[in-house]
């Protein structure tokens, strides 16, 4: 059958690059969660969801895939108006290599995070990698809730969401 339209008449396509941005933490059920979620909200009403693919990922040797969603990170997302998927489990950036390979920026929760990341994955070498903190204009780490209390986890979530805020007109 084919396209029979002059191809004068035809309108170009035009496919823009999407940008890739990687969120990383130790094992991918609490911060980098949190983070992938609340910068997919800031995209969607910003109109931008459709330029910027983002992802999350653990680099411990403890990261599983398929390891659940911490129930108190699923929560503090629904108290930002965010449901996670039943079905969100974690994702191993071991057996995952190439969403590092893939990533145009890379944005780990810690300093030490930084450091497994360039020690032990040769795909990061040469991109763009920062703590979301220092990303952001601030010192510092964005501590691990894990085992921690619910307001922990809510404090957790709000530094996060400040960082993005602060960094999203770099990451848009």
């Amino acid at each position: 059958m084919g396209d029979h339209t002059p191809p004068r008449l035809r309108t170009a396509r035009i496919v823009v690059a999407r940008r890739r941005i990687l969120f990383i933490c130790h094992a991918n059920t609490s911060r980098s969660v949190i983070a992938e979620a609340l910068l997919k909200q800031m995209l969607r009403a910003r109109a931008l969801d459709d330029r910027i693919t983002v992802q999350s990922g653990g680099i411990a040797p403890f990261a599983r895939d398929g390891a659940l969603v911490s129930l108190d990170a699923r929560l503090v997302l629904r108290d930002d108006g965010i449901e996670l998927p039943p079905d969100s489990v974690a994702t191993d950036l071991k057996t995952k290599r190439q969403l590092i390979a893939e990533a145009d920026l890379i944005l780990a929760m810690t300093e030490e995070q930084l450091r497994m990341l360039r020690s032990g994955f040769p795909e990061a070498d040469g991109k763009e990698a920062y703590t979301l903190k220092a990303f952001a204009g601030a010192p510092g780490d964005i501590e691990d809730p894990a085992g921690r209390d619910e307001d922990f986890f809510a404090a957790c979530r709000d530094e996060i969401k400040a960082c993005l805020e602060r960094a999203i007109d770099k990451l848009a």
